[in-house]
């Protein structure tokens, strides 16, 4: 069976993967290269454990804090777009308790699958990814925030993930490079099973291992529009022509939208501009983190990449421009100055924004969809946690497509 995939980000290179190694034949079409996109320069962070969806009821507290201060780390940026407006409507709306609950259980055991994916690629393939597996802390400034994540903690704990409340001192013995920072800390989370790699290194390999095995690639190739003849999806228009298959997979991120759109179809997925900055990690190797850090009053992430330091966050609602704003990165490298003052060279850095495809709840959208073909799937909507899910998703994927197989 012909399977092709719009998209080369890791959401799509995870599913071409999966499908290749279910036997069905592949084609993957991206306007890019491979791993561009939100992929290209993200968090860096695998959160299999720390899936809590933004739509979370703590929001609505901090909701005019957060919109109205000038360094907020989530900015609305109006624009006259329907879609936005409709996002934010309903993203609020998924801002309740019993929802996020149900919510974080689907993405724990999401995530469940994707970790064991994912490790068994990079044993099978020994992938060159900057992989690293030192766990995480997600640092919290005072009482009221690290009592709320103590409560999400031992809810999450009851779903089987391994996570702990420290310290400040506990936290400094389990990352050193945290010294400095020790006062301004009232507690934190510690997962130790969580996980870093360079998600553009990962999209990489994923291209090279399937292009070698005959997966066929087309790249920095637009795509037009999907031709559909009673009722199902037979093509795909590009601007290299037109390319047939027997089913097709939408994994294009924040396009996924317009692309819908053309359908007749209103996907709830909003880009969530977040940016990110690169830097190489000083002489003093100890005086940047190896383990993974967040800090959650900022919403600003620290991962190490071998030799290299990212660092990300934000979430702004903005529209499509993938415009790099000098604020956001002075605002990162501020924040990485505060907690990790001696870890490298700040003016020397490579800078990033770059669109999350979000759902308002925090679920992915995986499948078939009302009053789409029925052998047009997506998979779309992870938002920040794009690279965590991916081979989750690549296994929902080919679980489906084998029903569309049986089907037909």
């Amino acid at each position: 069976m012909r399977i092709c995939i719009l998209g080369a980000g890791i959401v799509g290179l995870a599913t071409a993967w999966r499908l290749h190694h279910e036997g069905f034949e592949v084609t993957v079409i991206d306007r890019a290269s491979a791993g561009q996109g939100a992929s290209a320069a993200n968090g860096a962070q695998l959160s299999y454990a720390y899936v809590q969806p933004l739509a979370d009821p703590s929001l609505w507290k901090q909701l005019p804090r957060l919109l109205l201060a000038s360094d907020s780390p989530l900015m609305l940026r109006p624009q006259f777009d329907l879609h936005q407006w409709s996002w934010i409507l309903q993203f609020l709306a998924a801002c309740r308790s019993s929802l996020s609950k149900q919510t974080t259980l689907e993405l724990l055991a999401l995530a469940a699958q994707s970790r064991i994916a994912l490790e068994e690629l990079r044993s099978r393939e020994q992938l060159d990814c900057d992989f690293s597996a030192s766990g995480k802390l997600v640092l919290y400034p005072d009482a009221d925030s690290f009592a709320a994540a103590r409560r999400q903690m031992v809810l999450q704990k009851a779903l089987g993930t391994e996570q702990m409340a420290v310290t400040a001192q506990e936290c400094v013995a389990l990352e050193p490079a945290l010294a400095h920072h020790q006062p301004r800390i009232a507690g934190a989370i510690y997962t130790p099973g969580e996980c870093a790699a360079d998600c553009q290194k990962v999209c990489h390999e994923l291209h090279r291992l399937l292009s070698g095995r005959g997966v066929q690639f087309i790249l920095h190739t637009d795509i037009e529009r999907l031709v559909v003849r009673r009722g199902r999806a037979v093509a795909v228009r590009t601007a290299s022509g037109p390319v047939e298959a027997d089913a097709f997979v939408v994994a294009l991120g924040a396009g996924a939208h317009r692309f819908g759109r053309d359908l007749g179809l209103n996907l709830p997925v909003y880009p969530l501009r977040g940016y990110s900055l690169t830097m190489s990690i000083g002489e003093d190797a100890g005086a940047a983190p190896t383990v993974n850090v967040t800090d959650a009053a900022r919403k600003v992430v620290f991962a190490r990449l071998g030799r290299r330091l990212r660092v990300a966050g934000m979430v702004e609602l903005a529209g499509y421009d993938t415009a790099v704003s000098p604020d956001r990165i002075a605002a990162l490298s501020r924040c990485a100055h505060d907690l990790f003052p001696k870890s490298g060279d700040f003016k020397i850095s490579e800078t990033w924004a770059g669109l999350r495809p979000a759902s308002p709840t925090g679920r992915p959208i995986l499948g078939p969809q009302p009053g789409a073909p029925d052998n047009l799937l997506f998979n779309v909507g992870q938002g920040a946690l794009g690279f965590t899910l991916a081979f989750g998703c690549a296994q929902q994927m080919a679980v489906q497509l084998q029903s569309v197989c049986r089907a037909t």
